[in-house]
């Protein structure tokens, strides 16, 4: 067992077989690992139908009562690949707005190019997102700019979540140490490993907004990762990281 995507959903009940079946259509061997919140829509419904009748044994699902937080979906997906022995471990949404065939650039980033966490880049090159408002363009581009700045690392999507982490990555940064649940969580995690002495690479992706479903954004979301950007800095001046053997 090589590869996990892991996938947080709530209510997603459009996407989520076309999600799986691209991913399982492509060309390596990635396993799916659903957490799902308690969707009240039956998304969970369809990934059981999934897992019986067509992708035994590599699609997974752990059920959740209730909306507990992206971060905290993803820090159970990780001890989950983590016990179970993969190598290599994605975030991925649900809703297509990352592509799956992007799986392969960050699978190769991370299993032959030497990075031990690979992010799908929005801004790496330019501003590659698709049917965004600009409004909301702008927040995200320039929310990347400003964590660059307070915390100096030197990643240009911040608040990417699309990434690959070997495993090495997960094990050593102290997942129960993660504090942040919403955005704040993506931007903590790449801040955590940076400073652990992982080596971060970014892969230019485009991302393009969901067509169907809704968004799980908010304000609220936002603006933890605009304050918890500065506890993360202030935090970090005390806090001993284990390093990267």
């Amino acid at each position: 067992m090589d590869k996990l995507v892991i996938i947080p959903t709530y209510n997603e009940k459009e996407n989520i077989e076309a999600i799986i079946t691209a991913v399982m259509n492509l060309p390596l061997d990635f396993h799916v690992l659903i957490i799902d919140d308690g969707s009240p829509d039956g998304t969970a419904d369809i990934v059981k139908s999934l897992m019986k009748e067509k992708y035994a044994g590599k699609l997974h699902m752990i059920e959740r009562e209730g909306k507990l937080g992206l971060g905290t979906a993803y820090i159970t997906g990780f001890k989950w690949a983590i016990e179970h022995q993969y190598d290599y471990i994605f975030e991925m949404d649900a809703d297509f707005s990352h592509n799956p065939d992007d799986l392969l650039k960050l699978y190769d980033a991370c299993a032959n190019q030497g990075a031990d966490v690979a992010i799908g880049s929005r801004y790496v090159s330019g501003v590659n997102v698709v049917n965004w408002p600009m409004g909301r363009v702008l927040m995200s581009y320039f929310a990347s700019k400003y964590v660059r700045f307070v915390l100096g690392v030197k990643i240009h999507d911040t608040t990417a979540g699309f990434k690959c982490y070997r495993r090495q990555v997960l094990e050593t940064i102290e997942l129960d140490k993660i504090r942040f649940k919403g955005y704040a969580f993506q931007i903590e995690m790449k801040y955590t490993a940076y400073k652990c002495g992982f080596k971060i690479q970014e892969v230019p992706i485009i991302f393009i907004n969901r067509v169907l479903g809704t968004s799980k954004m908010s304000g609220g979301i936002f603006s933890e990762a605009l304050l918890g950007v500065i506890r993360l800095k202030l935090n970090s001046l005390t806090r001993k990281y284990p390093q990267k053997q």
